[in-house]
């Protein structure tokens, strides 16, 4: 499975202006969560979508389209959700 593509696809919904994907697992290596092989991410995404929106249901918004491929195969995932003027 290609975890990056996924993510890109379940959160298009959002219509992101940005959307950046990392893969973190090298830094993982010898992790208990990594020995199953599943993965650690970091995600940021900007989207019209968090105008206004705390940041507790920021991710819950997220949370909720990804929430199926937790803890395999992604064992860890880093969510910065941000407004279009919160990013620069």
């Amino acid at each position: 499975m290609d975890i990056a593509s996924t993510l890109r696809t379940r959160l298009s919904d959002l219509s992101p202006v940005a959307l950046e994907i990392q893969d973190d697992s090298a830094a993982h290596v010898g992790h208990a969560g990594a020995a199953s092989g599943a993965g650690h991410f970091s995600l940021l995404i900007v989207s019209e979508a968090f105008n206004g929106v705390p940041r507790l249901k920021r991710h819950q918004t997220v949370m909720a389209r990804v929430a199926d491929l937790l803890p395999h195969p992604i064992h860890a995932l880093s969510i910065r959700a941000l407004a279009p003027e919160e990013y620069s």
